[in-house]
């Protein structure tokens, strides 16, 4: 009998179904073997300059690791077939030393795909563990352990209790909380167009004016957009130049991990965590009509390799499906990978073309099909001719003024024909040189430069893969830490930092400036590469971070001053009855709040020194209609409204009837009166068009609009934490009333 240890459960049983009874097939169910959870398990040796790990098999993992020693014993062969990057490199060392085998001894076979043929050619072709990939995992583990053992715990003594450091999650938090430092620092700058349309619709950009070239910021101030107004009103045009060339769209290449997590953001809105967990599915082994079988090859790569066998076969399948003229004479091949990229991988891809997404319709689940879908149709595209458009230029010319009009046309829609168009055309009429062209409005139009908007987790993952920072495998656990940590909030698929990540950062740049330099965690993954190669010694690179490093820390420990934002109050929470309440700062000022937080989110307002601000309650002219108490106005998050004094014995409350008002502020999305309402609800502003016109909102619009980007929305004031805030009616963005106003 022959035994296959491999990681996961799902993996073993796909792996079975293509072999004999000559073959047992046993999951380690991830690592069996890794550094004690509870204790440093690090050794540092000052003579040879070594740190050496001290490996052990968790409680958890003992049945496991005694279920493969028994079947181990009962073994005439017994293979390793983890996955081959470093950590499954790793794994199966791990493994070897578990079961108290020489790990030199064990042949090691290594597949991108588990499908019946690639599992046998493994077997013919076994290999010795890598020990310079065993080693980069080791050397990674370490580096990691030693960052987060030794900065976290001065986190949580000099700032609050249960923070955490890292070397990648901290380079990262960084990239977060600059680009909202860039957004807080940005200054809006004012520019005009001249939006302007010939006769039969044509619609123009100025390009010069007078002889001068006119870009997107050279219109500056109303006063100039009006001059030329003035000047292109009293102009006359002709159609001085026709031109059509064309251009050809490329087409994309095959998904690597990093841009298979962007793809699924922004078409699917999957979460990077929720993509890798599908393409693990897809990947291990899935129900298809020849049985159980992975169907995507491995799914953390930086590879955009292809293997020959699948180019030839999706390159039949184009032919008998489009037809020769969606077929390039050549295979395309790609080579670029990103920053940094080291694992010997193929591109994420479909292993069986006949498990086409029509008939995995069929066996997959909901999520599991629009992965798989975009996977295969991206696979198919990138074999496929280039999408070739048409683009049309008219250049209308003034005595004083001169105008372009853009368009295009798809004339050839190449690899579209399975991915769909994403861009539509904009076709111009048919005109001739040297007609007359009719104007036929001009318009000038005021706008402000927009800040840089925030990260999403593809916008994240793209930027960390470009600056080179972490591996396929670390995207998106470091953004779920970072979420786990309450480092950041994901918000409308923005990643905003909360307060505790401005002040991390600031004390680690400060006093660990090489931990948050993206530089620097961009090079140590180069230099695990290195030693993956077997180009540097993992040990030598180990005790050059541990030694000034660890000085950083002693120096940490007596320089950084104690910026504890949670204040104990020495109160117990009303709400849960357990947990201490604590004296929190955040962007509206201090708050109380359970430090029991998440699972218990009370809060109450109060002033800078932690007291509990009253609430200032007015005695209503009017009895309850239950118990006969004295009814007060209370304030909730719909407004005002009346609750009777005997709370909680008597918990009614009623809407007060407010005397209609009209605002001075027009309706945000028709221009027409808005007034105060009065519902079962409460009061509320609504539009006087209504049915035609349906805004209303709780609170009275202001003057003042949204500025998170592609919002726009109408900002309204009302109290939040005992503070004024304009909270936007559309997107519910808060802002300090301050900070909108002094900015005006």
């Amino acid at each position: 009998m022959n035994l296959i240890i491999v990681e996961s459960p799902a993996k073993a049983k796909t792996i079975k179904n293509f072999l004999g009874k000559g073959y047992e097939v046993i999951a380690s169910k991830g690592h069996i073997r890794d550094l004690p959870k509870s204790r440093f398990g690090i050794t540092v040796d000052e003579e040879t300059h070594h740190l050496i790990p001290k490996y052990s098999v968790a409680k958890e993992n003992a049945p496991t690791v005694k279920e493969i020693k028994e079947k181990a014993k009962k073994a005439d062969t017994i293979y390793i077939a983890t996955d081959e990057d470093r950590e499954g490199e790793a794994i199966g060392w791990h493994i070897a030393h578990a079961i108290k085998k020489d790990p030199e001894e064990l042949p090691r076979i290594v597949f991108h795909e588990i499908t019946k043929t690639a599992i046998k050619n493994a077997l013919k072709n076994s290999r010795k563990i890598d020990m310079d990939m065993v080693n980069a995992q080791q050397a990674r583990r370490i580096l990691d352990r030693v960052v987060g053992y030794k900065l976290s715990p001065l986190l949580a003594k000099k700032i609050q209790k249960g923070l955490s450091g890292g070397r990648v999650q901290s380079s990262t938090l960084k990239l977060v909380v600059d680009r909202e430092r860039e957004i807080q620092a940005f200054i809006p700058q004012e520019f005009w167009s001249i939006d302007t349309q010939f006769k039969t619709n044509i619609e123009a950009n100025l390009i010069t004016h007078k002889g001068e070239k006119i870009s997107k910021m050279s219109i500056t101030n109303k006063e100039q957009a009006h001059a030329i107004e003035k000047s292109v009103k009293a102009d006359s045009f002709i159609i001085s130049k026709i031109e059509t060339k064309e251009r050809k769209s490329s087409t994309p290449p095959p998904f690597m991990t990093s841009t298979l997590q962007q793809t699924a953001s922004s078409r699917l809105g999957f979460t990077p965590k929720k993509t890798m967990m599908i393409a693990q599915t897809l990947y291990e082994g899935v129900k298809t009509p020849d049985g159980t079988s992975g169907v995507i090859t491995y799914m953390r790569t930086d590879s955009l390799n292809l293997a020959k066998e699948a180019v030839g076969a999706v390159r039949g399948i184009i032919e008998n499906r489009y037809g020769k003229k969606y077929l390039p004479k050549n295979p395309k091949v790609y080579t670029k990978k990103a920053k940094g990229a080291q694992e010997a991988h193929e591109a994420i891809r479909p292993t069986m073309l006949q498990f086409t997404p029509e008939v995995a319709q069929s066996f997959l689940k909901p999520d599991e099909i629009k992965l798989y879908r975009l996977i295969y149709e991206r696979f198919m595209a990138c074999q496929m001719e280039d999408a070739r458009f048409e683009q049309q230029s008219i250049i209308f010319t003034g005595e004083e003024n001169e105008y372009r009009a853009s368009g295009r046309k798809l004339i050839f829609d190449g690899f579209y024909a399975v991915t769909g168009a994403e861009d539509k055309d904009k076709l111009l009429p048919t005109l001739k040189e040297g007609e007359k062209a009719e104007l036929q409005s001009v318009k000038p139009e005021q706008h402000f430069t927009e800040p840089p908007s925030r990260y999403s987790e593809a916008s994240l993952i793209k930027k960390l893969e470009a600056e080179g920072v972490g591996r396929p495998s670390t995207y998106a656990p470091t953004i779920a830490t970072l979420s786990q940590r309450t480092y950041v909030s994901i918000e409308k698929k923005q990643i905003i930092p909360t307060e505790m990540a401005f002040t991390v950062t600031k004390i680690l740049e400060e006093h660990f400036a090489n931990i948050v330099d993206i530089n620097f965690t961009a090079e140590m993954e180069e230099k695990l590469d290195e030693v993956s190669d077997g180009k540097v010694d993992w040990q030598k690179l180990l005790y050059d971070f541990y030694v000034p490093f660890m000085k950083q820390i002693e120096e940490g420990n007596e320089k950084i001053v104690s910026l504890k934002t949670a204040k104990p109050l020495g109160r117990t929470c009303p709400k849960c009855g357990e947990n201490e309440l604590l004296l929190r700062s955040g962007r509206f000022g201090h708050f109380i709040a359970c430090s029991g937080f998440p699972k218990c989110k009370y809060t109450e307002p109060c002033d800078d020194e932690g007291n509990p601000v009253e609430k200032k309650e007015t005695t209503a002219d009017e009895k309850c209609d239950k118990c006969g108490g004295d009814m007060v106005v209370k304030n909730g998050r719909n407004g005002e409204f009346l609750a009777c004094s005997n709370y909680p014995d008597c918990k009614n409350t009623k809407s007060i009837n407010v005397e209609e008002k009209v605002s001075e502020i027009p309706c945000p999305d028709c221009g027409g009166k808005i007034s105060l309402k009065n519902s079962r609800r409460g009061p509320f502003w609504g539009c006087e068009n209504y049915p035609d016109c349906k805004f209303i909102s709780k609170f009275e619009p202001s003057k003042y609009k949204c500025s998170e980007k592609g919002c726009g929305g109408t900002l309204a004031l009302r109290t939040y934490r005992n503070k004024e805030v304009y909270e936007c009616i559309k997107c519910k963005t808060r802002t300090p009333r301050d900070e909108i106003e002094n900015n005006s």
